[in-house]
């Protein structure tokens, strides 16, 4: 079953049990993925659809991260159950190891690396873990990487 298939079939199920929160959440990321199609002109693909469900969610943790700086904890609740509900639809994401592994992994191919291969070891490690890994924490790692063992 594609993901497509899942968010329809879930999203029909919480409708009939008028589970509220759910279908406003599934309702969201249907429409983005909608979206997504008009704007390839296309029916996209499965990893695709994937990408867009983790654009969503990166949109919810920023907005998180404002709500709690702004002391609206009823806003912050509200998106910690609709990221919770999206990240259903995303796989698995990588453990620090298995990511960091995949970065020093890169750096060993890219050899004597400095910090100026920073752009060019992100996007290896990136195609490497294509949505199991956030963004910030791969820059975090592979800058870490590039400053060489501590010392």
């Amino acid at each position: 079953m594609t993901t497509r298939e899942r968010l329809e079939n879930d999203y029909g199920r919480e409708f009939k049990a008028r589970n509220a929160s759910a279908v406003s959440t599934l309702r969201m990321l249907r429409a983005a993925v909608k979206n997504a199609d008009i704007e390839k002109m296309k029916t996209l693909e499965d990893d695709e659809v994937v990408e867009v469900i983790g654009r969503e969610v990166k949109k919810l943790r920023d907005a998180l991260e404002t709500f709690v700086a702004g002391g609206r904890e009823d806003l912050a609740t509200q998106t910690r159950l609709e990221i919770a509900t999206m990240e259903a639809y995303l796989p698995a994401q990588l453990s620090d190891d298995d990511l960091r592994g995949i970065v020093m992994k890169k750096v060993a191919e890219v050899g004597a690396p400095s910090p100026k291969d920073f752009g060019r070891i992100m996007n290896e490690v990136m195609k490497d873990a294509k949505g199991r890994a956030e963004g910030a924490k791969v820059s975090m790692l592979v800058k870490e990487a590039l400053a060489g063992p501590p010392g």
